[in-house]
């Protein structure tokens, strides 16, 4: 009797941990995801184009676009630069925040560059004729702006009002740095002003001048819903956690050259909460299934970080006059469901992976589950998960991680996919509880597939693992600035 005890409980014993095994490899399906789209990054820009994201952030040096089917994915984009400069030209240094917009049968880029000296700053017009800004050859049109007030400009971007353009951008009103100012102008064509700047908006409140001089009013975004515009702009110093959000609105049939035409919200509409520093300088897009308006901004990827900054998102409402309602920034530690029309995804926490060498696990509350995995940078320290998946192709695997080094340098990890080619995995610096997500690309055959981390430099400290199928679509939905 006892041993045919002892048998059934060995039986018993084996199926659960079977069951266990089988539950690790498949991981646990979710439709959610912790909110960073892309690890590095500032003045994020996105425009939707057949099915997919083109996105411009700030990188000084180049132009370069990403595109991605996926919003939450965002940093697996694929890259390209677009345009580099010529040295010794007045663009050649310090280019920030392009924007992608296409207008007729082209694509144009809107950036500010100068040679080395930032009072030098001015805005400038790049042109595509292709139909995929991938394709094609993005050439230098012109500077951008008003000859009577040839001044200081930077984060320049287009209204389109049925048929007219305008162009709407951050400027000084003279020649020194004291304050920055919001200005619009008429357009003729993409690349011409048609009329004087006006100025619609300066740095007044308490909350535009947090970190100055100089008072900052800057980066203006545009939404439209019914009959109205709002210009979602940017206040205080983008170097300081107060860095924030505040709202300008217009009647879409007003005379939008006339400063009375638009007014100022008392207070900001987005700012610093919930552990996210800084959120500003943003833009707007839909979900792929184009139902949900999704707001996309950088934030400090920690407290006091200053221009070390990432990317996050998240959506938004309107109230019933029309207004846009963003909430404040979501709380990093809990994650939000993934853009409505982005596919499901597979997530495989690091304790329940295996460890070897001197990775071990340790308790975190800010953890998906309390615990995660510290990865040191010797070379026996590995983790390694088993995704299974239904179909063999692209794969997006995104790393919810901490680096906490003492040397606020960057971590790295060695991915592989069973015994295929390397991918290296960069963890830049985020403080002891400030989580991020790195992403690669990769690709995965139908059926269990081993992940494994390993050979690192600098530790480490990995939460959880998502793993997302790319979908191949065919939409043909567009763009971003008019919503609903």
């Amino acid at each position: 009797m006892p041993g045919g005890f002892s048998l059934r409980l060995a039986a018993c014993l084996l199926f659960v941990n079977v069951l266990a095994l089988e539950k690790r490899a498949t991981g646990e399906e979710v439709v959610d995801f912790y909110n960073v789209i892309a690890p590095e990054g500032a003045d994020p820009w996105l425009w939707f184009h057949e099915g997919q994201y083109y996105a411009a952030v700030t990188t000084g040096g180049n132009i370069t676009l990403s595109r991605s089917r996926s919003l939450s994915n965002l940093g697996a984009g694929e890259r390209k630069v677009v345009w580099s400069s010529s040295p010794g030209t007045p663009v050649d240094k310090n280019l920030w925040a392009p924007e992608l917009h296409r207008l007729g049968k082209a694509w144009y880029i809107y950036v500010a560059a100068d040679h080395g000296d930032n009072a030098n700053h001015r805005m400038y017009v790049l042109e595509n004729q292709a139909d995929d800004p991938f394709e094609g050859k993005f050439v230098f049109k012109s500077q951008i702006v008003d000859p009577n007030h040839d001044r200081w400009a930077i984060d320049g971007t287009v209204l389109k009002v049925g048929e007219k353009l305008f162009f709407v951008w951050s400027g000084w009103e003279g020649a020194e740095d004291l304050r920055q100012n919001l200005y619009i102008a008429p357009m003729s064509d993409p690349w011409t002003l048609s009329g004087p700047r006006v100025e619609i908006s300066r740095p007044t409140h308490p909350w535009e001048i947090q970190g100055g001089p100089p008072a900052v009013n800057e980066g203006p975004q545009v939404l439209v819903k019914d009959r109205l515009i709002h210009l979602i702009y940017s206040a205080s110093g983008s170097w300081t956690d107060a860095y924030c959000l505040g709202r300008l609105t217009a009647a879409i049939d007003s005379d939008l050259l006339t400063p009375a035409s638009w007014k100022k919200h008392d207070s900001p509409v987005f700012e610093t909460a919930h552990g996210v520093y800084g959120p500003g300088h943003c833009s707007f897009t839909k979900s792929p299934d184009g139902r949900e308006d999704w707001i996309v901004y950088h934030s400090a990827r920690h407290q006091g970080a200053g221009w070390k900054r990432l990317i996050r998102a998240q959506p938004f409402s309107w109230d019933a006059g029309g207004l846009p309602q963003f909430g404040s920034p979501a709380p990093p530690d809990r994650p939000i469901r993934i853009p409505g029309g982005e596919p499901a995804r597979q997530r495989y926490e690091a304790e329940a992976a295996s460890l070897a060498g001197s990775a071990r696990i340790a308790r975190q509350t800010s953890a998906s589950r309390g615990a995660k995995v510290q990865l040191s940078g010797a070379g026996d320290s590995s983790l390694t998960l088993v995704a299974t998946v239904k179909e063999a192709g692209a794969y997006v695997v995104s790393i919810r991680y901490l680096n906490a080094s003492e040397r606020r340098g960057t971590a790295t990890q060695t991915l592989t996919v069973d015994d295929g080619a390397p991918h290296g995995v960069s963890y830049h610096f985020t403080g002891p509880d400030d989580w991020s997500n790195a992403f690669i690309s990769v690709s995965l055959k139908a059926g269990p597939n081993r992940i494994r981390l390993s050979r690192g430099e600098r530790t480490a400290e990995v939460d959880c693992i998502d793993v997302t199928p790319v979908e191949k679509r065919n939409t043909t939905r567009r763009s971003v600035l008019i919503l609903k």
